[in-house]
């Protein structure tokens, strides 16, 4: 899959007098070339430095300016010695936070205590910023410096991003719908409104051979294709394969980041279930090779598709969207079994079509999709994974995380609930029942790994509360 590193600029302050400065310098910039050394050489983060060190008013907002006009995702304020606060301040009101402010943890030079005058210079003005103090050669505290790059990234490449909302609400969800004009003030979102039609008419304009050259692939590598002689036939895939190469050409002619697609019930019930355009939306590849996964939210849920995209941009890994379904007494778990499908790559958590799709059933949609065509079945592979979901009460957001462990059960387990659809298996930290009493969604994403450290600074950055659910409030 590909990867997106952060760009993070970088600036080193000193101080005000310009004897002292000239006196201080080399330590000003030892600090600098430390923290830039750390981070280049941990393959993580790109670094673009600051042309010369801030001694003055005039300097502060001429490199402040310089790194923002570089396209940086967020910036660094480094301090070897005590630099004049006001210099941040200065720093921090012309350039491109988020903000870090990083000292050493000398005792020969004031850095730190540069750095504490500065935090306080920031928060009278209100800029929020984080802090990095010690040894940047040392794991603990380089990692402090790599999560606020990747969160920065997130935040940042967030903002300007166009979501293509494909439908309107679908099924009553009241959580499903957002306010465009609330998008665009906190994240810096455009909620673009197109209707689900022009999928059955670009489907329409797909090249056969474009449809064969799918369906042929799909025949190759899924592990089983159940069809039935009526709802879900050779033809009915084949018209599931148009409507996701109509989705691409949509995505691309519109330039959306990420999309949400409403499915019911008028292509579900008078065209076709839309599982397959969401299992490879998702999907690092499809029939024509690797390629970007594009965050596709099922029922247009589109607080869905922005959590999952906030997901997608800290991991640059395919986004989980799963349903919650049921708890599973005797194994302990939370089955998450979603209608539509989810992405393939989670058969396996590899970049492995071919081993993802031999994982993968085909089964005819249910009879209440009456439009006919498959649902996208896999279990999910077990790992470590961290559970996210916006929610919002009275307008205002928060971030709820989860860390849970993904499970494997005997697949006869699947057909407990509906064997049709894709599971997730959870075994959550904490009593079931706080779930259940607690989360205020009926769909919630996830990716492997313990991002949870990541989502809350993301949501600092954001001005969004934080639910760690489970814990003691």
């Amino acid at each position: 899959m590909m990867q997106n590193k952060p760009l993070i600029g970088i600036v080193g302050l000193s101080d005000g007098d310009p004897e002292v400065h000239a006196q201080l310098k080399d330590i000003v910039k030892a600090q600098v070339d430390a923290i830039v050394e750390n981070l280049r050489a941990s393959g993580q983060v790109d670094v673009i430095e600051a042309k010369e060190l801030v001694c003055s008013v005039k300097t502060a907002k001429e490199q402040a300016e310089y790194l923002k006009n570089q396209g940086v995702d967020g910036t660094i304020l480094s301090y070897g010695v005590f630099a004049f606060p006001n210099f941040s301040a200065i720093v921090a009101q012309n350039g491109k936070g988020p903000f870090l402010l990083a000292a050493n943890l000398n005792p020969d030079w004031p850095g730190m205590v540069a750095m504490l005058a500065a935090g306080g210079a920031l928060n009278h003005l209100g800029i929020r910023h984080f802090r990095a103090s010690g040894d940047v050669s040392q794991p603990e505290v380089l990692e402090k410096y790599i999560r606020f790059a990747k969160c920065a990234k997130v935040v940042t490449r967030l903002n300007g991003q166009k979501y293509g909302l494909i439908g309107g609400r679908s099924l009553g969800m009241y959580s499903a719908t957002v306010s465009m004009q609330d998008w665009q003030k906190k994240f810096g979102v455009d909620v673009d409104h197109m209707d689900q039609s022009e999928l059955v008419r670009k489907a329409e304009e797909i090249p056969q051979e474009q449809v064969e050259k799918a369906f042929a692939w799909l025949t190759e590598h899924v592990g089983e294709i159940r069809y039935n002689g009526s709802s879900f036939t050779p033809e009915k895939l084949k018209t599931q394969i148009r409507h996701y190469e109509a989705l691409k050409k949509i995505i691309k002619e519109n330039e959306y980041d990420f999309v949400g697609v409403k499915c019911h019930y008028e292509m579900s019930r008078h065209y076709c279930t839309e599982c397959v355009c969401a299992a490879f939306c998702n999907d690092p590849y499809d029939w024509d090779g690797a390629k970007e996964p594009v965050v596709y939210a099922c029922e247009a849920d589109s607080d869905a598709a922005l959590t999952m995209q906030i997901l997608k941009l800290l991991t640059d890994e395919p986004v989980i969207f799963m349903d919650v379904r049921h708890y599973d007494s005797d194994n302990d778990v939370m089955v998450f079994c979603n209608c539509g499908s989810q992405s393939t790559y989670y058969a396996t958590g590899k970049d492995d079509y071919a081993a993802n799709l031999a994982k993968t059933k085909l089964y005819p949609a249910l009879d209440i999709y009456a439009g006919g065509g498959c649902h996208v079945n896999l279990m999910t592979a077990p790992g470590h994974a961290t559970i996210a979901r916006l929610n919002r009460k009275e307008g205002r957001y928060r971030m709820t995380i989860i860390p849970a462990d993904f499970v494997t059960l005997e697949e006869e387990k699947m057909a407990e609930t509906t064997k049709e659809w894709p599971h997730v298996f959870a075994k959550l930290p904490f009593d079931h029942q706080i779930f259940l009493d607690k989360f205020d969604a009926n769909h919630c994403h996830a990716v492997y790994g313990d991002k949870v450290e990541e989502l809350k600074m993301i949501s600092e950055m954001l001005d969004i509360d934080v639910e760690i659910l489970g814990e003691e409030e």
